[in-house]
């Protein structure tokens, strides 16, 4: 597999700001997708093949992880959801309620790609990586 390297078009102390969050357990409840708002930032991929760029919303919190992409049933090409932590630790997702197959790109405190793994809708299998992680993007695949 070919290295990539992750380039990150802002701070992480942008990354942990304040962003008012909704009542996410409701939302959740109700089979309602959590909508954060677009990071003003992109986030570039440097890849053998060159750049790609993507919106993301950024999940800093607990509850914002937590919700992440449940629920949601569409996302272009060109969107993501980057969850951000506190510390770079070994990470685990499943897909329990998200209806769509996700890319998970598990990314070190160094911005360089650790794992990448794929979840399949409505699965309560572990998806996890190997290495340490201190981010993961979260994008639909096609």
């Amino acid at each position: 597999m070919s290295r990539f390297v992750w380039v990150f078009a802002f701070m992480l102390a942008a990354t942990m700001a304040y962003v008012p969050q909704p009542a996410f357990s409701q939302a959740m409840e109700q089979g309602q997708p959590m909508l954060l708002p677009d990071d003003p930032s992109p986030l570039t991929i440097e890849t053998g093949s060159g750049p790609h760029t993507f919106t993301i919303e950024i999940a800093a919190t607990p509850s914002q992880r937590s919700a992440g992409l449940m629920f949601r049933t569409d996302m272009s090409d060109d969107k993501g959801m980057l969850f951000v932590f506190e510390r770079t630790q070994r990470l685990s997702f499943w897909m329990k309620n998200t209806p769509m197959p996700l890319d998970l790109i598990f990314i070190g405190e160094d911005g360089r790609i650790v794992a990448i793994r794929w979840g399949e809708p409505f699965s309560t299998a572990s998806i996890g990586a190997l290495s340490p992680a201190r981010f993961v993007h979260l994008r639909m695949r096609r």
